[in-house]
């Protein structure tokens, strides 16, 4: 039996410095839970429920009582157990500072810096830098200037390089955190609301708002040290939750638990597993390992570092690096920091402080998880220490990953990496030389991805005693996460060079066999990738030590062990980085032009609600408090393409926990329809009725107590499919042209013929007869997934809390489903965290499902839709396969994303532009020149609403541009670098955009209040692109002409509020970047009537007075009477409601040839956006739309299985970019032009185009490309003129890779042999 214990009965924490006290609670609780469900504090957001965004990011706070101590991390709340925070202190954002009590400077600094846009992942990436902040303190580093702290630039941006962002492009956010470092040059740091361009460095860092380290906020409330004092242990009867201090007490606890009633235990140190295994089952008790002593702790002594099963990854990062106490030979503590180091490209931050080394080893072990921990641990020879039962055995972890998989009898004590002096005898006299390196290959330069391959190579080597040459004594060469088991070692590679002079001979053999031993299991995804890249590292490794000649250089050896990267010099090596983690974004320059002939329109302020945003105020639907009696759902769908649903059960029993009804086609009411969404195509039905169409379409809506319960019933769900009497799906495009499959589409949508194509062609000199184009799809990836709440009200009406682009559309389909007049229906939205045209279409049946379980039930019904739920039922962008035919198949219906099929067919012209010029071997930027628009060209294609002359301002761009970016000089640096370096490759491309906008009418209203404070709704909706904060500008500026006392402060009295579609009725679409306009003007109409209606007053005023205030104006006008509200509609004048823009971008990327990772070096942008209404918003917007082409263009695999089903499921399998995928310098200006009298105060929009612009970094790719294909063309001894190809999109790594030649290690070296 255990070993009983005094334990205290209850479940003790503190939140943001207040206490709670938890008698019972069901362990299985995560924190994000308890906060979001029984706290007020909702900024921890549930996002990907994975650790692998940020969104939900805590500082954790630990008490040592024994070293007076106070330890403070951060953790993925939606990952942490409740149970296991015993006694911890929590910090959320809204901890730092509020509206009420002041924002911490962190708030304020992300708000100055335009760092929040949609605000969901804000609240996230504060708590990663205060973090950051407080932990920088108990560094010992020099005190750092006034106002600002001990952190680096460089930590300063590491700290949110985890925190995933869809809106801003991580420039700014970048940026505002930055400009807490001790070291940041404030010149560098970008726009901001602190101070002026040309203002001097002094005023601009007294501009900041003040940091004062020395009165940062206590991290743990002194209340909670005292009881720290006594036991914190659970009462393990009441909570289920055991806290074994020894080894032996745990065997104790299993061994009961098998001989008694055999119930699920679960082991626990970190939890974060949860996050890649979604873990189904009910346990019924924990087993909390942290606290043995065995498995906690970390030993050091000469024969090397042992470290407990429980010790996190950061912990063991932090003994690795620990500096050198003369316990280990250099030779090790190399060997030791380069481990280190390659940890810290594992997972993010706040997964590595709560991940413990020995679950990451013991995922590997029982479900080949692919873990970079083993391999690298593996290639050192490590030890592992284990236990079954009374027996205990020390084994080779290589031997322990090859086990069959271990029982969980089976327990894992620690991980014991050798010194390589205690098994091999290397002194410092000797001449033998140790070379150590890891490696590996993600779409993520830093990590929070998995890896297409791992490796780490050790091995001995010394210099040749009888020749001029190096021998290779010894190596262990470790590669995993390639599609097998578990980590391997290449042992007859291993074998092969045992002994052997290296020579070229010997590595080109090596590498051959490499590809033999190297071999992804069937279903791998890029098996030939993942080998080439196990070749590609095995030659990075040996290479340095080979010089020009096919000799070995003595010389090198000791330049190799000091520095691999000394060998950059030599461009016969490679060039891969090896004891640096990658760098991050280095710098960035907006150039914007400021206008106040509106002001404060054109004012670059601070976007509305972003303070809130960082502090956590911020409401979105799911964080409104679920009234009494609430119940939660989500969707069962199908899996099959095109099938009979028969029926719908669940198993193994008829219900599952805490469900309370499944509601499906059948529930609809009588008079009500069976419609989940309409379009401007029709309508689509909210539940398949008896046959599927797709796969992921809704089949039922299932109702439970809580999410968690409904979002776990629909993996216990069990369709029952017929497949009799139906065709084969259609689920490619191929298909669907022969199965004339084929949408008709409406004549509104041809495009206008211009020209005779067919005479052109015929005359052509040249000619391209055919070509292919394949475009993937995109997930939006809104921070916020899918959300609403439907609460029944009186007289059978119905009120839908919706995070929806269209609110409008959504009340006429709950109207329509539920068979009741729309003024029942009353649909709200205040803010959308992320939508990006997916919620709109998609954002329907969401609402419509919710309302529908909720009149059937008469309860409130609510949904936050789980991320793979989501992704399996968005949609997404429509992929194309470019020969010209528009299908329909047996796939989701996808709906409209940012840049709708502008983006495809901008990137189709460029792709031709591309062909062309490499078919003609011309310069593809001079064929670019030579097809641009002339003003009399364009108008041939738009001549119903033709520009201006001055406004066709892309010639003058595309020049300027050139200049600015200094594109002719650094083209010719590209060949110079292309010229000198044979594996890596720059190319760098200049493209254009022409996009077209469309003006919608859109509904305003203005309200001025007794007390002169003035109250705004609009039609369109704010999701983060700043239509509040431009409409708030819009106001003040249409009130002031007035013209009496005050009204230049009016911007601070002004507030616009959520949208309510029974307040303010045709709202129609918030899309197509031109709602803030548009709703700009039905503002400036209401502000013009009630102008009109005040000037007879004011004049009269003052004509009594000699002047008067605004407030006191309104109070007489309130004492009158005076009507004080004001609609309008606006509706754009026929010749005004279309309009294009115009922009260019160049883009320089450098291509690794090896692994076929590419960085984006630099962009510069230009974008003529009107006279702006906002220039920091408006940048915001650009920066945002060009990083998310940059996810479409090189990044982002929406993928789906033979069935056309969705296995793209979150952020494990789903990356779209991050901090460290952005480009190195980022340059954005914003031209202003005010040749637009016809627009918005001759303003131009800009959330769409940017995106179009991220095909620079697509076409720098395929020249950089181009050049690595002549040069292996070169190796082959074949004509240096590369053949014509076509780059797909997404160009992912291995996509690149492949056509950058996945042979060509083997090429490079048969050349340098002189083989053919």
């Amino acid at each position: 039996m255990a070993v009983e214990r005094e334990t205290r009965n209850n479940l003790v924490f503190a939140v943001n410095g207040e206490r709670f006290e938890l008698s019972t609670v069901d362990p299985s609780t995560t924190l994000l839970e308890f906060l979001r469900s029984r706290t007020r504090f909702k900024s921890v957001k549930l996002s990907c429920g994975e650790g692998g965004c940020g969104a939900c990011v805590v500082l954790l706070s630990k008490y040592d009582p024994v070293l007076d101590q106070v330890e403070d991390f951060t953790a993925s709340s939606c990952l942490t157990l409740l149970c296991s925070i015993n006694g911890y202190s929590i910090t959320t954002t809204e901890g730092l500072g509020n509206s009420k009590d002041g924002f911490h400077p962190i708030h304020q600094r992300f708000a100055g810096f335009h760092a929040s846009q949609c605000g969901f992942c804000t609240p996230g990436m504060c708590v990663s830098l205060f973090a950051a902040l407080v932990n920088a303190e108990k560094a010992n580093q020099s005190e750092p200037s006034p106002g600002f702290s001990k952190l680096t630039v460089s930590e300063a941006e590491k700290a949110i390089s985890g925190n995933l962002c869809r809106c801003t492009g991580y420039r700014s956010i970048a940026d505002a955190c930055k400009s807490f470092a001790a070291d940041v040059d404030v010149e560098d740091l970008g726009l901001n609301s602190f101070w002026r361009k040309g203002e001097s460095k002094e005023v601009k860092m007294s501009r900041l708002p003040f940091y004062n380290r020395n009165k940062e906020i206590c991290t743990f409330p002194e209340f909670l040290k005292k009881e720290i004092r006594s036991s914190m242990l659970l009462d393990s009867k009441r909570f289920y939750w055991y806290n074994p201090v020894s080894v032996k007490e745990l065997q104790s606890l299993l061994e009961s638990n098998e001989t008694n009633d055999g119930s699920l235990i679960k082991l626990v140190a970190g939890n974060t597993g949860m996050g890649y295994y979604k873990e189904l089952e009910h346990y019924d008790r924990y087993i909390d390992l942290r606290y043995i002593p065995e498995l906690s702790s970390i030993r050091r002594d000469p024969k090397g570092i042992e470290i407990g099963a429980t010790i996190t990854i950061s912990k063991a990062i932090e003994a690795l690096k620990e500096e050198n106490k003369s316990e280990f030979h250099p030779k090790s503590e190399m060997v030791f920091k380069k481990i280190a180091n390659h940890m810290e490209k594992i997972a993010s931050g706040f997964i590595r402080n709560t991940a413990s080394i020995g679950g990451n080893l013991m995922m590997a072990q029982r479900k080949n998880f692919p873990s970079d921990i083993a391999t690298i641990l593996v290639a050192v020879g490590s030890m592992v220490y284990i236990m079954t039962g009374p027996t205990c055995e020390r084994i080779m972890l290589e031997e322990f990953l090859e086990r069959p998989p271990l029982s969980s009898k089976t327990l894992l004590l620690n991980v014991e990496i050798p010194s390589w002096e205690s098994i091999k005898n290397i002194s410092s006299e000797t001449d033998t030389m140790l070379l150590f390196e890891t490696y590996r290959a993600a779409p993520r330069p830093l990590g929070n991805a998995l890896p297409y391959l791992n490796a780490a190579f050790l091995a001995e080597v010394s210099p040749c005693k009888t020749s001029d040459g190096i021998i290779v004594n010894n190596c262990r060469l470790a590669y995993g996460a390639y599609g097998t088991k578990h980590a391997i070692r290449a042992r007859q590679v291993e074998e092969f060079l045992a002994g052997k002079i290296l020579s070229l001979d010997v590595l080109y053999e090596a590498t051959k066999l490499v590809k033999a031993v190297v071999v992804p299991e069937d279903g791998t995804s890029y098996p030939a990738y993942r080998s080439s890249l196990a070749m590609g590292f095995l030659f990075d490794f040996f290479s340095p030590l080979i010089d020009n000649g096919g000799k070995i250089s003595n010389v090198l050896l000791e330049g190799y062990i000091k520095n691999v990267n000394a060998y950059k010099t030599n461009q016969n090596h490679v060039q891969l980085a090896h004891d640096n983690l990658p760098s991050l974004l280095s710098s960035g320059k907006q150039v914007i032009e400021l206008s106040e002939e509106y002001h404060p329109v054109g004012e670059p302020i601070t976007k509305s609600g972003a303070a809130i945003q960082a502090s956590g105020e911020a409401f979105y639907v799911d964080d409104i408090p679920s009234p009494e009696n609430c119940l939660h759902g989500t969707f069962i769908y199908s899996t099959k393409p095109l099938a009979w649903v028969k029926g719908i059960q669940f198993q193994p029993k008829p219900l599952p926990d805490g469900v309370a009804s499944i509601i499906t086609f059948k529930d609809i009411p009588k008079g009500g329809e069976n419609i989940g969404s309409k379009s401007i195509f029709g309508t689509e039905p909210l539940f398949a009725e008896e046959l599927t169409q797709c796969a992921g379409q809704r089949l039922a809506f299932v109702v439970a107590d809580t999410q968690k319960h409904a979002d776990k019933a629909i993996n216990f769900a069990v369709v029952d499919y017929d497949l009799e009497n139906l065709e084969p799906p259609i689920l490619s495009v191929e298909e669907a042209v022969k199965r004339s499959s084929l949408f008709e589409v409406p004549p509104m949508f041809y495009p206008k013929q211009v020209g005779d194509i067919s005479k052109g062609m015929a005359e052509a000199d040249h000619k391209i007869l055919s070509a292919e184009i394949k475009l993937g799809s995109q997930y939006y990836f809104y921070m916020e997934s899918q959300a609403a709440l439907a609460i029944p009200d009186e007289d059978n009406c119905m009120v839908v809390y919706s995070s929806s682009q269209v609110p409008e559309w959504t009340h006429a389909v709950i109207a329509r489903c539920l068979g009741v007049p729309e003024h029942n229906v009353r649909v709200i939205t205040r803010r959308v965290g992320g939508a990006f045209g997916g919620k709109s279409i998609k954002a329907m049946p969401v609402a419509t499902a919710c309302a529908l379980a909720a009149h059937k039930l008469r309860r409130p019904v609510r949904i936050y839709l789980d991320r793979k739920t989501d992704m399996i039922m968005a949609g997404g962008r429509h992929p194309m396969k470019i020969t010209y035919s528009v299908c329909k198949t047996n796939h989701s219906s996808k709906s409209a994303m940012r840049a709708p099929g502008e983006v495809q067919g901008s990137f189709i012209a460029e792709a031709v532009i591309e062909h062309v010029a490499s078919t003609l071997s011309m310069d593809v930027d001079s064929v670019r020149s030579i097809n641009l628009h002339t003003y009399n060209s364009l108008n041939l294609f738009y001549e119903s609403n033709a520009d201006e002359p001055l406004e066709y301002t892309l010639p003058s761009i595309w020049d300027k541009l050139a200049m600015s970016s200094s594109l002719h000089q650094r083209t010719e640096k590209v060949k110079e670098f292309n010229r000198d370096n044979k594996w890596r490759k720059r190319g760098i491309s200049r493209i254009p955009i022409v996009h077209e906008f469309f003006v919608r009418p859109t509904p305003g209203k203005v309200s001025i209040l007794s007390d002169g404070s003035i109250v705004v709704e609009v039609g369109g909706i704010e999701l983060g692109q700043g239509l509040w904060t431009k409409v708030k500008q819009m106001a003040a500026f249409g009130l002031s002409s007035i013209q009496c006392d005050g009204v230049g402060d009016l911007l601070d009295k002004v507030r616009v509020i959520q949208s309510d579609s029974l307040s303010l009725i045709q709202g129609g679409f918030t899309a197509g970047s031109t709602t803030s306009e548009s709703s700009c003007e039905a503002v400036r109409l209401c502000c013009n009537i009630l102008v009109e209606r005040l000037r007879p007053l004011r004049e009269r005023l003052q004509d009594q007075m000699g002047s008067i205030k605004w407030e006191m104006l309104i109070a007489q006008a309130y004492v009158l009477s005076v009507n004080l509200s004001a609609s309008s509609f606006f509706v754009p004048d026929p010749t005004s409601m279309q309009y294009r823009i115009y922009g260019a971008a160049v883009s320089e990327v450098e291509v690794n040839i090896l692994t076929g990772e590419t960085t984006i070096l630099q962009t510069d942008i230009i974008y003529d956006c009107g006279q702006s209404l906002n220039p920091a918003v408006d940048l915001g917007q650009i920066e945002g739309a060009f990083v998310q082409g940059v996810g479409f263009f090189m990044l982002e695999e929406y993928l789906t299985n033979s069935d056309g089903l969705v296995v793209a499921e979150g952020t494990w399998t789903y990356k779209i970019p991050t901090l460290d995928t952005i480009p190195k310098q980022f340059n954005v200006e914003i031209q202003k032009s005010g040749h637009h009298q016809k627009r918005v105060l001759s303003s131009k929009a800009s959330g769409e185009p940017p995106l179009i612009l991220a095909a620079s970094v697509h076409c720098a790719t395929r020249a950089a490309i181009k050049e690595a294909r002549k040069q292996l063309l070169s190796w082959s001894g074949k004509d240096e003129c590369s053949s014509t190809f076509q780059l797909e999109v997404p160009a992912t790594m291995p996509v690149v890779k492949e056509h950058c030649g996945l042979e060509s290690v083997e090429r490079y070296l048969e050349w340098r042999m002189g083989r053919k």
